[in-house]
């Protein structure tokens, strides 16, 4: 995580991180103002409360109340070396716990985080640089020495070189990379979590079975996505990105809408309309990209070539967005390289969907078998020294796809994990099915697997996929442990040169009957590369190109972004097309109009509904405010202050549409129950003195937006990128 420091007067210091700002200060006796807490009283104090927070999860976890738990922390300083001390953490439990869950709790303070890294003694690295923000080199935690040359299964290069290399092309683009974790909690399982320290919103996750191996994944990963756009896929890109020559790429190209909003001439070929326009109900309209919003300028569309014929064929880049999310991006050493990693993701994926929905039963790995890759089998091992029995099964279907299976079971909680893996080499797709099982997790996360079923409705409806899609959590049938395979075990093979594994690969697409589009780009430095196999690689339905398309934030952005200068009509049909678009009340702000806010803000936290009570009340729509308030009160998560202002606006307002009640006669006494200050915006909400209370002034410049705009400064440094490359 990048901390960046301020100074302000005299001796305080503004801290900066994520979307969070500490201030610091000294004490008066050290010539401060004693306005904050000094630094060291902050380290202090993150001990304790760390050791809280341990306590706390421990209690949620059982259902054990913490009202009557007290912890306290003092450090004890040696007099003869003041940085020799001991921090002395004190809890009193109540009698009612258990001496099982004393232990437990005491055992829980022990691994406290900021305890353990300051008992590791963390290395501190001073040194001066140009400029912070154009410094951009990789922070991260042994790394193997330069002068070693590792190769694995599937690089062309060394790890080394490969990391390198990729380290390289991010400084070149002035992306400063911080490695936020690591995990290694079995043997020969990797992960980490990467992200850029200007724009933590621009995150990866890698894996492998080496530290290098897990950073290599992370760093390609990365670039894949900062290559092809996907950290931005529904977002705003600012009003100085879409009115400049080119909002995605230099070669992208622009359709207008023909009569009665119909698809234009020249958009995709016609075998991609069947698919993706079956019954000539999609129009043009579905199809304006999200990130610039320019529905005057019209649909912008990307170029692919079609691997039958070579023939470029343009994609609107709202149709990649909605349906096939990240799903066949890769970057690698070279373009062969990420092909085969691309066709093996789409593999991957589209097997587990068949397996899943088709509850197909695959045969067991046998132990023989497994025996020939003794670092898989540590692994698995480790696994289930822990008590998480393991299955492993082939997901090639009788030798046809380069897929396997690594299934985890949970007897503490009945749940299971389902975890797939592809490649051209049966070693690689196995191991990438174990370190994709753990990437990222803990033991304690693997509690929230959910339980298998019979229910074969639930294992197939469409969401079910997506969930597998996003972290593997969806549910899968029972009928995949039967001793009775559908298939039995191959060991197959489809390894060979990169060059040969892209070829054995597209075949297999080829006996499917599917054509693939293809989309190389190397304008950041790296060779990426993006595979489309329409009606196979899809991660959402076809149907949400007209339903649930993410262009739907163009209908609300502007007026949402200027509410606090729309007058009391623009008000109105505001709140009317919310209305009207039957859109779940719980829906995010930030997710609907594609703004990042600060989390920790009214904005970063606002909802539909919330936003409608607000409308409402400035258009003095009492019964309509009303109705929803009472629905928040009673299902929203929001914070205790924002609650409590709701609790007084449900109050005022029975008051208010009671004509036999006068406010005056309550305002005291709810002044009391509330303070004065809520009351002061509750009632000047009411009355429309107060206008959106909580939420900041901004418009479609997003002024005050700094989460965003940091997004979009990452952005314009691709963009930037992209630019230089036109004039070369």
């Amino acid at each position: 995580m990048e901390i960046k420091v301020n100074f302000l007067e005299n001796l305080r210091l503004e801290a900066k991180f994520d979307d969070f700002t500490v201030t610091a200060d000294q004490p008066i006796r050290y010539k401060g103002d004693g306005s904050a807490p000094s630094p060291f009283d902050y380290f202090l104090a993150s001990s304790a409360l760390c050791a809280a927070y341990f306590v706390r999860v421990y209690c949620l976890a059982r259902d054990i109340p913490t009202d009557d738990i007290k912890l306290s922390q003092n450090n004890i300083v040696d007099p003869e070396n003041r940085y020799n001390q001991v921090f002395q953490i004190q809890v009193e439990l109540p009698e009612s716990i258990s001496d099982r869950d004393r232990e437990g709790i005491l055992r829980s303070i022990d691994r406290c985080t900021v305890k353990k890294v300051v008992q590791e003694g963390p290395e501190f690295k001073i040194e001066p640089v140009d400029s912070l923000d154009e410094d951009a080199t990789l922070m991260s935690i042994g790394r193997s020495d330069d002068d070693t040359n590792t190769t694995i299964i599937g690089k062309d290069l060394p790890l080394e070189k490969t990391i390198a290399n990729m380290t390289a092309i991010l400084a070149d683009l002035g992306i400063k990379i911080e490695i936020a974790s690591w995990r290694n909690i079995v043997p020969n399982v990797w992960s980490l979590h990467i992200r850029d320290a200007a724009s933590p919103m621009c995150f990866t996750n890698g894996k492998g079975a080496s530290k290098d191996s897990a950073l290599c994944s992370a760093l390609g990963e990365y670039i894949e996505r900062a290559s092809f756009n996907f950290f931005y896929n529904d977002q705003f890109f600012g009003e100085d990105i879409c009115n400049s020559k080119f909002v995605h790429y230099p070669d992208e190209k622009w359709f207008k809408a023909g009569p009665d909003d119909a698809l234009p001439e020249g958009l995709m070929d016609e075998a991609c309309l069947e698919i993706y326009n079956p019954d000539d109900e999609l129009r043009a309209s579905n199809l304006i990209d999200t990130n610039s919003g320019l529905i005057e300028r019209g649909i912008c569309a990307l170029p692919y070539v079609r691997q039958s014929d070579q023939q470029t064929v343009y994609f609107p880049s709202n149709l990649i967005e909605n349906l096939f999310l990240s799903n066949g991006m890769s970057a690698g050493n070279n373009i062969h390289e990420a092909k085969v990693q691309c066709l093996s993701e789409i593999f991957e994926r589209a097997v587990k969907r068949q397996i899943i929905e088709e509850e197909i039963v695959l045969p067991d790995v046998p132990q023989e078998i497994l025996g020939q890759y003794p670092h898989i089998l540590e692994g698995i091992k480790g696994l289930e020294a822990n008590g998480f029995p393991v299955v492993v099964k082939d997901a090639s279907l009788g030798g046809v796809f380069p897929v396997m299976c690594v299934t985890l079971m949970n007897p503490k909680t009945g749940g299971v994990f389902a975890s797939f893996g592809a490649h051209p080499s049966f070693e690689v797709a196995l191991e990438r099915s174990l370190t994709e099982l753990l990437q990222g997790r803990s033991f304690e996360g693997l509690n929230d697997v959910p339980p298998p079923t019979f229910n074969s409705m639930a294992v197939t409806e469409p969401n079910n996929f997506v969930e597998h899609f996003i972290d593997s959590t969806g549910i899968i049938s029972w009928k995949f442990f039967s001793a009775k395979h559908d298939y039995d075990f191959c060991e197959w093979d489809f390894s060979g040169t990169t060059e040969q594994e892209t070829s054995n690969l597209m075949s297999i697409l080829a006996d499917l009957g599917k054509e693939v589009y293809i989309a190389v780009h190397d304008d950041l430095g790296a060779a990426a590369c993006r595979i489309l196999v329409p009606d196979y690689s899809e991660i959402y339905p076809v149907e949400d190109l007209i339903w649930d398309n993410t262009n739907k934030a163009l209908y609300f952005r502007e007026d949402i972004l200027n509410i606090h200068s729309l007058d009391d009509d623009e008000l109105a049909g505001l709140v009317e097309r919310l209305e009207e678009s039957e859109l779940d009340n719980y829906t995010d702000i930030k997710t609907l109009i594609g703004i990042e806010f600060d989390e920790n803000t009214v904005w970063g936290q606002l909802d539909i509904g919330e936003l409608k009570i607000l409308i409402y009340l400035a258009l003095e729509q009492y019964e309509e405010a009303s109705e929803l308030v009472q629905d928040y009160i009673s299902f929203n998560n929001n914070t205790v202050t924002r609650g409590l202002f709701y609790q007084a606006i449900n109050v005022v307002l029975d008051i208010v549409l009671d004509e036999a009640l006068e406010l005056d006669d309550y305002l005291p006494n709810l002044v009391r129950m509330y303070g004065a200050d809520t009351m002061e915006n509750v009632v000047g909400s009411v009355s429309g003195e107060v206008k959106f209370y909580g939420l900041t002034k901004t418009s479609m410049k997003l002024e005050g937006l700094d989460k965003h705009l940091r997004l979009i400064e990452s952005y314009k440094k691709l963009h930037k990128a992209r630019e230089a490359g036109m004039s070369r």
